[in-house]
């Protein structure tokens, strides 16, 4: 059974710092309220139509990698209890619940963070052109899907919503950040990828390739915003995975293949999407929240 969408969260009394493609931002005291829409966007373009149940069932699969990735990097959570957040917040407590967090207000960081284990999507199309990806040189003759020998961290910059974001050089990644922080959030970005990867492939899942995000909190490096999630990464089912083309997904590549059959330039306004489009992607979702968490959407 599905409930309402949600669209656009409207909480009066509390003040709203950002709307971006999926999440909408309020700041409270010196804390952040993220609420995860139901909005979906593809090719950096936000669609007109949502996907009921999708910000309940990204926080889900958010909160269960934050708290599996704890050992390996600080994150920004603080509860993702409506009964637990501040008192301003109470009247919107059944509004919030399941599809918000109350996190630690970081300064995010002007670089998303890719890793690719997989030749894959923009990767591939690059690949193709230059024999490449943002610089790295890649051997020759390599399939689509293919799995690399080794995954490489391909960052790139950050995009407002219907702007693309552009893959960027890991030299122009060090004048953005400095050859410290760009080392240090690559070399965690690997290790994160490589750890949610092996955890994935016992329930039959490989994630073909994953983007993050990184804030500074008190000179400390903080994982934020959503983590391995069908929206920031690419999902694949082990058991039809087959190199040499695209690939059966839990992500929303099934949107985006709908999207890419269409006479649309991928630039707003976007295309209305058939119910039977909004259905399967969302049952899409939830079997990926189902094989990587073992919970149910509540």
């Amino acid at each position: 059974m599905t409930g309402k969408a949600l669209m656009e969260s409207g909480l009066p009394g509390l003040r709203m710092i950002r709307r971006g493609k999926v999440r909408d931002l309020y700041e409270i005291e010196d804390m952040l309220l993220i609420v995860a829409s139901d909005r979906i966007s593809a090719f950096d373009v936000v669609m007109a139509d949502p996907i009921p149940d999708k910000g309940k069932i990204l926080t889900t699969i958010s909160l269960f990698w934050f708290k599996t990735l704890e050992p390996i990097v600080e994150n920004h959570l603080i509860t993702s209890d409506p009964d637990k957040y501040p008192e301003a917040c109470r009247p919107y407590r059944e509004e919030l619940r399941g599809r918000s967090m109350l996190v630690k207000k970081a300064e995010p960081l002007a670089v998303e963070c890719i890793v690719r284990g997989y030749l894959s999507g923009s990767g591939w199309a690059e690949y193709q052109r230059h024999g490449s990806i943002c610089d790295i040189p890649l051997p020759a003759g390599l399939l689509e899907s293919q799995r690399l020998s080794q995954p490489i961290f391909t960052p790139s910059t950050k995009a407002e919503a219907g702007i693309h974001d552009e893959n960027i050089s890991f030299d122009r990644a060090v004048d953005i950040l400095g050859i410290e922080r760009a080392e240090t959030v690559r070399n965690l970005s690997l290790k994160i990828y490589l750890t949610g990867r092996e955890l994935a492939a016992k329930k039959g899942i490989i994630i073909a390739d994953t983007k993050f995000e990184f804030g500074l909190k008190d000179g400390r490096l903080l994982l934020i915003d959503e983590v391995l999630t069908p929206d920031s990464s690419r999902f694949w089912p082990a058991d039809t995975y087959q190199p040499g083309g695209s690939q059966q997904s839990f992500d929303k590549q099934y949107l985006r293949d709908y999207l890419s059959s269409l006479a649309w330039l991928k630039e707003p306004p976007p295309p209305p999407l058939p119910q039977d489009i909004i259905k399967k992607t969302r049952e899409k979702y939830i079997e990926a929240l189902r094989r990587l968490t073992g919970q149910e959407l509540r």
